[in-house]
C-alpha cells in the first residue's frame, strides 16, 4: 500500500508529491508499495495577498506592498500562507524517511513553478527528480518514473516573470481605479484587455444604425418526374447589377457601393408581381466535388468553445469537469494548446473506428495534426480519452455532466481519425424576364453528401444559431440547361441589418486566442473574474458590459493606453515565450516593463502623476449624442442618467448599454427611482400596494407596517414588458404578486411545478429543472397538462426555439404516444416524448420505420438510465527498488536559481 497520510516513510521509499488528494490516490494505486504519494493541495507559497502576510522585517519598505523588490533585481517576496503551513510540515516529516523525492505536479509552466517552490521550501537532502505525464494511467505513471528529469529553469523563469508582471500591473493600476472610478475595483494585464474587447463590441452596437433591404425568393416547379419537384431560387441580380444584401451596408446603414441594386418594399413587391407569370430558364449548371476534412482533436480553447455550444457549459464549468475527468484517469491533461495525438492514441482511435464504423470509414494512413497556435508546445498532447485502449462513454460508468463532456471528447477524438466527408455541391443559374422588362438572375445552391465519413461520428456546433452545420444537405432536382421551369410563387421579403453579435464565452475565447492575448489555460479564470467583479454580466449566453466597465476602459485607454492595447498585450506573450525558451532574461523583461527605457514609458511613471485624470469625466457618457442634454454617470451606487435640469434617475442594472436611448432615458427621468405610485390595498392581506422604479426596472410591492416582524419580506413582482409604470393598476399588481403560481404537481413524482417570472423571461420550474415559456401571459393561465407536455419534450439548450420534427412515424405500440425523429446535439434520434433513443449507424432518417423506432425505444427503456459503475481497486503492484543515483539535488537546486538570483528571493 502507498504510504498512509501522516506516517513516516520506511527506509528505501520514494516520496511523490502531486497537487491534489484525488490525483494522489489515483497515482498511489498505480505505484504500489515502495512509494508514498502525498498532495501539496495546490500552490504552497506565493506573493503576499495582503499586508498581514508581509513579514515584519519587510513592513515599511517602499516595495513591500507589491511583494516584489523592484529596487533589487525584482526579487519576489514569497510567503507560505497560514493554511498551507501544516501541510508543509507534513511533507517535511514524510521527506525525512524517504531516499528519493519525485515532484509530480502538472506538466505546464504553472506545474513546473509549483515543483520549484516545493523544492525551495522543503530543501531536500535526497535526490530530486521531476516526474511529468499527461494522463493518469498505470503505464503513463510507470513511464514517468522511468523518464524523470530535472526541473526546467526556463519554464520556472517564464512563469515567475508572468506572476510578477501581473502583480505589478494589478497592484499599481488598481489603486488608480479606486481613486478615480470606484473603490475595490481591480485591473489585470489580460483581464482588463478582455473587458475592453466586450466594451468595444458594445460600442459598435451603440453606434450601429440599421438599414432595411428586400429580396425575392422564387419557388420553381421542376416537374412531377423529378425529386424534389419544387425547389427555391433567390434573386441575385437585376439588369446585371447585384441585388444588395445585408453585407453590402455599412455599420451606419449606408450602402457601400453604387454598383448594387437596393430593393425597397415597393420595388421588390412590384418586381415579384411582374415575375409571377414569367418563364424561368436554366442558364447553367455547375457541379463540383465536395469534401470536408475532420476537425482536429480538442485543445483547451476549442473544448471550452464546443462545450459551450453543445452542452451549454461555461468555460469555468468545462475546466472544472475536465479536471475531474483527468484526475479520475478518464482523459489526458486538459490545459494544452497542442492538437497532436501520440502514436498510441492514434492506434487506439483507429481501432475504435474500425470496430464501430467499419474499415470503409478508416483512412489508409493515420491523420497527423499540428497546432496553428503560436508557440504551441507540441510535446504535449491534445485532450483525448486516456489509455492505450479508449473506453466508450458507456464503458466509463460516468454520469451527468462528466459523461456528456467525456462523450464530446471521445467523439471528437474518434472522428479525427476517420475519412473525409464527400459529396457534390451544385449551383444552378436561372434567367427570367419580368413583364416590366427587367432581366433577372436567380441562383439555387445545393449540396449532397454521398459519404458521411467522420460526420457519422461528430459534427461541430456553430456559434450562430442560424448557421448551417457541416452535415446539412440541400437537394436540388436533376434539371438540364435550357429547361423552362414555371414559378409556383415569387415572394418579396424584407430584412433589417443587425448589429454585430455580442460575444459569448465561446466567441470571446476564440477571439482572444486569435489575437494571441493571454494563455488559453487562464481564459476561464479571467472570464469568471470579470463577471464576479461586476464588469460583465450574462444575458442568456451573451456577455454584456456594465457601465462600470465603460468607465474603467475609458480611463485605461486615455491614460494607460499601452496597457490595454491589443498588440502590446499579445507581444508580451511572445516575450514570455522567449523567456521560457531561454532567449531572454527575466530581470530585463521586468525592468523594461516597470521602469521603461528611452523608447518606452514604464509602469512606474504612468501611475505617478494622476492629477490630470478627471474622475467625473471618466465616468460620464452622453446619451444619444452630445446635443441630447442627457448624460449617463457611473456613481458609487450604480449608473444613473441626468439631464441639464439636474433631474436624476437610476438606470436598471440589467438594461444593456445599447438599449439606453434618448427616449429610454427620458422615460426613466419621468419615473425616477423612489417615487411611489399608490395602487390601493391588497384584498388578501390588507396591505398598501405601490408601483416603483428600481435598479432592476419597474416593479410593484406591498408596504409593510412599521411594527412588522423583523425579517418579514413584502411580496414583490417586476412589471411585464406589456406594462408601464404610469398605467399599471391594482388588478395588474395582484396578478404580479401572485407569482410564483403553483401550476400543479407532476403525477409521476409529486414534484410541484410553478410558473415564475425571471430575469430572462417567464419560465416553469420543477425542482431544479427550468423550462422557458413562450409568452408572459402563460404564467397566469398555463394548465398542468400543458406544463407536462413542455417537460415531456427534450430540454432545449440556449435560446433557440425547438426545431420541428424531421419525420413523424406514428404511435409507439408500447407507450401509445406519437413517435417522431428529431435532430439532437449528437445526431438524429427517435422519441415518444418520454424516452429518447439515438439512431444507430445503419439507421437513416429517410428509411427508418415505426417498427424500427419502437425497437430502439424498447431497447433504451430496457437498459434504463446509465448507472455509475463502482471502480474496483487496482491490483497492488510491488515496485522493484532501484538504487538511487548518487545525486544530492536537482539541477534547479544546484544552478544559479538557488545560489545566485533565487537566494535573493525573500521568504518568511
Amino acid at each position: 500500500m502507498a504510504g498512509a497520510a501522516g506516517t513516516k516513510t520506511s527506509v528505501g521509499t520514494r516520496l511523490v508529491i502531486v497537487e491534489s488528494p484525488k490525483k494522489a490516490r489515483m497515482i498511489a494505486g498505480f505505484l504500489g508499495s515502495g512509494y508514498v504519494v502525498e498532495s501539496s493541495f495546490g500552490h504552497i507559497r506565493d506573493l503576499p495577498s495582503g499586508a498581514d502576510e508581509i513579514p515584519a522585517k519587510y513592513k515599511g519598505l517602499p516595495w513591500a506592498r507589491l511583494g516584489v523588490n523592484v529596487e533589487d533585481h525584482f526579487d519576489p517576496l514569497y510567503v507560505v500562507p497560514a493554511d498551507k503551513r501544516a501541510q508543509i510540515r507534513k511533507l517535511k516529516d514524510l521527506l525525512k524517511g524517504a531516499d528519493e523525492l519525485f515532484l509530480a505536479t502538472d506538466e505546464d509552466r504553472e506545474g513546473e513553478a509549483i515543483a520549484w517552490h516545493l523544492l525551495e521550501e522543503l530543501k531536500p537532502k535526497v535526490p530530486v527528480k521531476r516526474m511529468v505525464f499527461h494522463e493518469i494511467t498505470p503505464k503513463a505513471i510507470q513511464d514517468a518514473v522511468g523518464n524523470a528529469r530535472d526541473i526546467d529553469d526556463h519554464l520556472v523563469d517564464a512563469q515567475e516573470a508572468r506572476r510578477i508582471l501581473d502583480r505589478l500591473y494589478g497592484y499599481e493600476v488598481s489603486p488608480v481605479l479606486w481613486k478615480k472610478v470606484m473603490p475595490k475595483l481591480s485591473a489585470g494585464r489580460v483581464q482588463s484587455v478582455a473587458i475592453r474587447m466586450v466594451v468595444d463590441r458594445e460600442r459598435e452596437r451603440i453606434a450601429f444604425r440599421s438599414a432595411s433591404y428586400w429580396d425575392l425568393d422564387a419557388t420553381l416547379d421542376a416537374g412531377e418526374d423529378r425529386t424534389p419537384r419544387q425547389f427555391p431560387s433567390r434573386l441575385v441580380a437585376v439588369d446585371s447589377q447585384r441585388v444588395a444584401q445585408g453585407r453590402d451596408f455599412s455599420s451606419v446603414g449606408e450602402l457601400k457601393s453604387a454598383n448594387t441594386v437596393h430593393l425597397n418594399e415597393q420595388t421588390a413587391t412590384a418586381l415579384a408581381g411582374a415575375l409571377r407569370d414569367s418563364q424561368f430558364t436554366v442558364r447553367s449548371i455547375e457541379s463540383k466535388p465536395y469534401s470536408r476534412k475532420p476537425y482536429a482533436p480538442f485543445r483547451t480553447t476549442t473544448l471550452q468553445q464546443e462545450a459551450g455550444r453543445k452542452l451549454g457549459m461555461s468555460a469555468s464549468q468545462t475546466m472544472q469537469i475536465a479536471q475531474r475527468l483527468y484526475e479520475n484517469g478518464n482523459i489526458t491533461y486538459m490545459r494544452t494548446d497542442s492538437v497532436t495525438l501520440s502514436d498510441t492514441a492514434i492506434t487506439a482511435a483507429r481501432a475504435q473506428v474500425r470496430e464501430l464504423y467499419g474499415a470503409s470509414y478508416l483512412p489508409d494512413k493515420p491523420r497527423v495534426y499540428t497546432s496553428k497556435v503560436k508557440n504551441a508546445q507540441e510535446a504535449h498532447e491534445a485532450i483525448r480519452p486516456a489509455g492505450e485502449h479508449f473506453q466508450t462513454p458507456a464503458q466509463t460508468g460516468l454520469s451527468g455532466a462528466e459523461f456528456r463532456l467525456y462523450e464530446l471528447i471521445w467523439m471528437r477524438t474518434i472522428a479525427s481519425q476517420m475519412k473525409d466527408a464527400e459529396g457534390r455541391s451544385v449551383s444552378i443559374k436561372i434567367d427570367a424576364t419580368a413583364s416590366t422588362g427587367e432581366k433577372c438572375d436567380f441562383t439555387s445552391s445545393g449540396r449532397v453528401i454521398t459519404f458521411h465519413g467522420f460526420l457519422k461520428a461528430y459534427v461541430e456546433g456553430a456559434d450562430d444559431p442560424s448557421a448551417g452545420t457541416d452535415d446539412q444537405e440541400t437537394r436540388l432536382p436533376d434539371v438540364a440547361e435550357g429547361d423552362v421551369l414555371p414559378a409556383v410563387e415569387v415572394l418579396a421579403s424584407g430584412h433589417e441589418t443587425k448589429p454585430p453579435a455580442r460575444y459569448t464565452e465561446a466567441t470571446l475565447i476564440r477571439e482572444m486566442e486569435e489575437r494571441e492575448i493571454g494563455r488559453p489555460s487562464t481564459y476561464a479564470t479571467i472570464l469568471g473574474t470579470n463577471v464576479a467583479r461586476g464588469y460583465i454580466y450574462k444575458k442568456g449566453q451573451a456577455l454584456v458590459p456594465a457601465w462600470l466597465a465603460f468607465a474603467v476602459v475609458r480611463l485605461l485607454e486615455e491614460h494607460f493606453t499601452r496597457l490595454v492595447d491589443y498588440t502590446f498585450t499579445a507581444s508580451m506573450e511572445d516575450v514570455l515565450d522567449e523567456v521560457a525558451a531561454g532567449d531572454l532574461q527575466r530581470e530585463g523583461v521586468l525592468s523594461r516593463f516597470y521602469f521603461g527605457d528611452d523608447n518606452l514609458e514604464g509602469l512606474q511613471s504612468m501611475v505617478s502623476d494622476l492629477a490630470d485624470i478627471d474622475a467625473r469625466e471618466m465616468s460620464t457618457f452622453p446619451v444619444g449624442g452630445d446635443d441630447s442634454g442627457i448624460v449617463l454617470r457611473v456613481g458609487r451606487y450604480g449608473p444613473y442618467v441626468e439631464d441639464k435640469d439636474e433631474r436624476r434617475a437610476n438606470v436598471p442594472e440589467d438594461l444593456p448599454p445599447d438599449e439606453l436611448t434618448v427616449d429610454k432615458a427620458q422615460e426613466l427621468l419621468e419615473q425616477p427611482s423612489g417615487v411611489e405610485h399608490d395602487l390601493g390595498t391588497a384584498p388578501d392581506t390588507g396591505l398598501k400596494v405601490v408601483a416603483k422604479a428600481g435598479r432592476f426596472g419597474p416593479y410593484v410591492t406591498e408596504v409593510l407596517p412599521e411594527d412588522a416582524p423583523k425579517g418579514a419580506k413584502p411580496r414583490t413582482g417586476s412589471l411585464l414588458k406589456s406594462m408601464a409604470l404610469d398605467s399599471v393598476d391594482l388588478d395588474d399588481a395582484m396578478k404580479l404578486l401572485s407569482l410564483p403560481r403553483v401550476v400543479g404537481k407532476d403525477p409521476e413524482n409529486g414534484e410541484e411545478i410553478t410558473a415564475q417570472n425571471g430575469r430572462y423571461g417567464p419560465y416553469l420550474k420543477k425542482g431544479t429543472d427550468s423550462r422557458s415559456l413562450a409568452t408572459e401571459e402563460q404564467m397566469f393561465d398555463i394548465t398542468l397538462e400543458d406544463a407536462l407536455k413542455i417537460y415531456a419534450e427534450p430540454k432545449q439548450r440556449g435560446r433557440r426555439a425547438a426545431a420541428p420534427p424531421l419525420k413523424e412515424l406514428g404511435e409507439d405500440p408500447a407507450s401509445g404516444k406519437p413517435v417522431v425523429v428529431k435532430e439532437g446535439r449528437f445526431g438524429p434520434y427517435v422519441t415518444d416524448g418520454e424516452t429518447n433513443a439515438t439512431l444507430r449507424k445503419d439507421d437513416s432518417i429517410e428509411e427508418i420505420s415505426l417498427l424500427r423506432a419502437a425497437e430502439l425505444l424498447a431497447d433504451k427503456r430496457a437498459r434504463g438510465p446509465v448507472k455509475k459503475a463502482t471502480r474496483k481497486a487496482p491490483a497492488k503492484k510491488t515496485a522493484a527498488k532501484k538504487t538511487a543515483a548518487k545525486k544530492t539535488t536537482t539541477k534547479k537546486a544546484a544552478a544559479k536559481k538557488t545560489t545566485a538570483k533565487k537566494s535573493a528571493a525573500k521568504k518568511s
